[in-house]
């Protein structure tokens, strides 16, 4: 029971960062150490679970699957969505709010660069080579124009499919993809809030889709490219400090549209260097030390618990 309590708090941390935009869910999940496991869950899901479940045997079919880790995962994740999307709603409504909930996320991502480093086993020119392109790629992703809202059910099937991907690959934010997409906050903030089930189930359809096909090609780039895989991954979470950074101001243009309201879209982001002697200043560089402890804690807990399972199997 502490076990699955334990996962579904790692679920809740997942969640939250999945909302933000800018920080990745499976950073998250790699620095929790139940990445590899998540993936390798998941990939399970396939034609052999499905025979076991249709000959009735469920209780083999949930061991195939690691039903009880995907279970407590996934409820938290859920629950998290849920409650941090209505928080969220009137968090970033606000420019100080905005800018105190980037900065503790800045702080997590910022030790998860160590975090996540440090378990690459060798560190040679391929390796370093990988870490540079990702570094790259993310850097880039924070230049990029962000598109605007569209709801027709194609689109909200392709956010599903590319959002889940970005989600579940450690350093590239879902929540950013979909801001690039123009559809974060018709998704993650209103949609959710609401449960707006016409928005909602398509973007479900097209999540289900990608993580089921990306779980499988990520799976096997671990099993035959490990270390390459995580240097690379490093990248992007060193790489996305850019876009996570707190104090940046959003360029934005009003669009008119004949018989319609106009509409304001989102260019890119002007970056700035804080007043320090404010004291919301203050407060924000507090929370991204309270980020910073907050993840050194949960990966030390999970050093810990690993610890205390190889003493007992031994």
């Amino acid at each position: 029971m502490k076990s699955i309590i334990t996962l579904f708090f790692k679920g809740l941390a997942i969640g939250a960062a999945n909302v933000i935009p800018g920080v990745s869910g499976g950073t998250i999940a790699l620095v929790t150490g139940v990445y590899e496991r998540l993936i390798n869950s998941v990939k399970s899901i396939d034609l052999d679970a499905l025979k076991l479940l249709t000959k009735g045997k469920f209780k083999d079919f949930w061991t195939h699957i690691d039903g009880t880790f995907l279970t407590a995962i996934f409820v938290g994740v859920g629950a998290s969505l849920i409650s941090i999307a209505k928080l969220l709603k009137v968090l970033l409504q606000n420019e100080t709010y905005s800018i105190w909930v980037m900065a503790f996320f800045f702080g997590l991502i910022l030790v998860s660069v160590w975090q996540v480093g440090k378990t690459v086993s060798k560190w040679n020119v391929a390796s370093i080579l990988a870490f540079v392109i990702g570094t790259t790629a993310a850097v880039m992703l924070a230049f990029l124009n962000p598109g605007t809202p569209n709801a027709a059910t194609y689109y909200l099937v392709l956010c599903g499919v590319v959002a889940i991907c970005s989600m579940i690959l450690p350093g590239l934010s879902g929540s950013f993809v979909l801001i690039l997409m123009g559809n974060y906050k018709l998704i993650m903030v209103d949609a959710v809030s609401d449960f707006n089930m016409e928005i909602l189930i398509p973007v479900a359809i097209g999540a289900g889709i990608g993580l089921l096909i990306f779980a499988r090609v990520l799976a096997w780039v671990f099993k035959n490219y490990r270390d390459v895989t995580i240097a690379s991954l490093t990248g992007f979470v060193l790489g996305s400090l850019l876009t996570i950074y707190p104090w940046k101001k959003a360029i934005t243009e009003i669009i008119p549209r004949p018989g319609k309201e106009a509409k304001e879209v989102i260019l890119g982001y002007e970056w700035y260097i804080p007043d320090f002697a404010q004291s919301e200043t203050l407060i924000a560089l507090g929370l991204v030390m309270l980020g910073a402890v907050t993840i050194w804690a949960m990966e030390k807990f999970a050093s810990d618990q690993q610890g205390q399972m190889e003493k007992a199997k031994a």
